[in-house]
């Protein structure tokens, strides 16, 4: 399965260092081309030596190697990964992650790198429970990297909590299954839909709502990391998407998407509707500023296109719908009456009613009811592993009627 995986392995300065000689050999085992980089600090507590041993490469720790005279481009390894895993993560490296800080080399080379990132953080209990730590980790997972969550144990200080490194095998696992899904949508093409939609009252003026496009933006680099090509209608965000498998169709009001969303469907194998569309627009947009003059206003609006639906009408046997739904009350039969209606495959049912859940948030809380109306719960997850609940489900309804 990792046969000439290229795998790189980012060690920065932390006890735990001396844990990855087994990860590497784990990897060199399973046939995986393994590269190591270090942040200066790492090398008081692993050799150079013992790493590049094992992993049958010089380590890397800087751009210039003055005994070899050889310059190396970080760039040109950013973009060689098919992986890269940094283990262990400080404190003080995931803060700089998160800033876009890049004072050694194993940060340029993250700031360089197309490839999805896997990050062990690895500190002191206090340390891991810090604001700002918990800050750093949570845009780290927004930003669509995979947190391998610390376990709890005696510590490096005496202190026994949180923050302990994940043990190597159970590092090495988690890279075998990233492998092991990294191409089960090969050949597959996906249209998802994100975002709010801005439906516009004057020059300055819009009926929109609080999506970030966070939950549809995750959905598509899960699927794009797992082999689709995916096409991804995104309403307006502030989110950047930076992925070779994904092209993003930017669209403003719930017409443009629409539009877009029916041009494109019937080339593909899939459809997530993850976008919040605005059920109304204004009927006569103003092209000049309105001015406040009365004490109420009054607006004529009209009801927009039906996305899911339309395309539920258009559907063959050989595509998958998939739509969300975010209910307020009788919230599982609503979404019921929503997925049979619009002839969906699969619905996502999430609550505003519970914490965390919905819009403004890095978590969510979702409830998967298929076509018999079976409901599947899932606990609050970080939207990452949300989308990645969804695929799987995905997957499932393929293997189980379309192939």
């Amino acid at each position: 399965m990792l046969k000439g995986k290229k795998i790189l392995i980012g060690i920065t300065g932390g006890i735990a260092a001396y844990k990855i000689p087994l990860l590497i050999r784990l990897l060199k085992k399973e046939g995986a081309d393994v590269q190591v980089i270090t942040t200066p600090s790492a090398r008081d507590f692993v050799t150079p030596l013992t790493l590049a041993t094992l992993s049958q490469k010089p380590v890397i720790d800087g751009f210039f190697d003055p005994q070899t005279g050889e310059w190396h481009s970080h760039v040109d390894l950013g973009l060689w990964a098919d992986l890269f895993v940094v283990a262990p993560a400080t404190a003080n490296t995931l803060a700089k992650m998160h800033h876009g800080v890049a004072d050694n080399y194993l940060l340029t080379v993250y700031l360089s790198a197309r490839c999805p990132i896997m990050i062990a953080p690895a500190m002191d209990l206090d340390m891991y429970k810090h604001p700002a730590t918990i800050e750093n980790m949570q845009a780290l997972r927004a930003r669509g990297h995979v947190i391998i969550e610390p376990t709890s144990g005696e510590l490096a200080s005496g202190l026994c909590g949180e923050g302990r490194m994940e043990e190597p095998m159970e590092i090495f696992k988690k890279i075998k299954a990233h492998f092991d899904t990294s191409k089960r949508f090969s050949q597959k093409k996906v249209l998802i839909t994100a975002g709010p939609t801005h439906e516009a009252i004057d020059p300055v003026r819009f009926i929109g709502n609080h999506s970030s496009g966070l939950m549809g933006i995750e959905i598509a680099r899960v699927f794009a990391e797992q082999g689709a090509q995916v096409l991804l209608i995104l309403g307006p965000t502030s989110l950047l998407v930076n992925h070779p498998s994904i092209e993003v169709y930017p669209v403003t009001s719930a017409l443009e998407m629409y539009e877009m969303a029916m041009l494109h469907f019937s080339a593909c194998d899939i459809a997530v509707l993850s976008a919040a569309v605005a059920d109304y627009r204004p009927v006569k947009p103003s092209d000049q500023k309105i001015k406040k003059e009365e004490d109420t206003l009054t607006m004529e609006l009209i009801k927009n296109p039906d996305i899911a639906k339309s395309l539920g009408k258009i559907k063959s046997e050989q595509q998958l719908l998939i739509g969300f739904a975010l209910e307020t009350n009788n919230a599982v039969q609503n979404a019921i009456m929503k997925l049979r209606s619009k002839n969906l495959d699969l619905i996502i049912l999430n609550s505003l009613e519970d914490e965390g859940a919905g819009f403004r948030h890095q978590t969510n809380k979702v409830t998967l009811i298929d076509k018999a109306g079976v409901a599947k719960q899932y606990p609050l997850k970080s939207k990452r592993e949300v989308a990645a609940d969804i695929a799987q489900a995905i997957e499932q309804l393929l293997k189980n009627g379309l192939q």
